[in-house]
């Protein structure tokens, strides 16, 4: 790994850290993942139970879903629990991603797909993944897929998964 890589890693590790810590997110946009970026995430979260959240701003049942997230992520983050949002949108739209972001969901953080394919983001977790979204992974403390859950959940159906991985 070169140097600009390294940096490159160690800012939107960063980044990360600042989103699942409660950090100012609404001074900080949303910024663009690539599958080996996404697997650092993932590694560094190692201990923590996971829920990895695919979405994109066009899926309606992925926009119902992202307030029940944000509760479960303010209600078991204590527990070691970590949401990780990856919207699916076409990486050109940055901006637009940015925007409803902002306009939704302020305090919601979330990261943009920076692979042009979707598949390459998601094969960090999920080599047979359908496109289906939203798509939620949740991932144990070992870092391994526990479950998952296409479609869009309840909070209580969220909860009880999640719970059963936190004890």
């Amino acid at each position: 790994m070169n140097g600009l890589s390294r940096f490159r890693l160690a800012w939107r590790t960063g980044m990360l850290c600042l989103m699942v810590s409660g950090g100012a997110w609404a001074s900080s946009p949303v910024a663009l993942i690539d599958a080996e970026d996404m697997r650092a995430q993932l590694d560094g979260h190692q201990g923590e139970v996971v829920v990895l959240n695919l979405w994109a701003t066009w899926c309606v049942p992925c926009i119902k879903e992202i307030p029940d997230l944000m509760t479960l992520e303010s209600e078991l983050d204590s527990r070691g629990m970590r949401l990780v949002a990856v919207s699916m949108d076409d990486p050109a739209d940055l901006g637009a991603v940015e925007a409803f972001r902002a306009r939704h969901f302020p305090e919601f953080r979330t990261w943009l797909r920076g692979e042009p394919d979707m598949d390459t983001l998601v094969s960090v977790v999920d080599f047979a993944w359908n496109g289906i979204l939203p798509t939620t992974y949740l991932i144990n403390r070992e870092g391994q897929v526990a479950r998952k859950i296409q479609g869009k959940w309840s909070l209580d159906e969220f909860r009880t998964a999640v719970e059963t991985l936190l004890d």
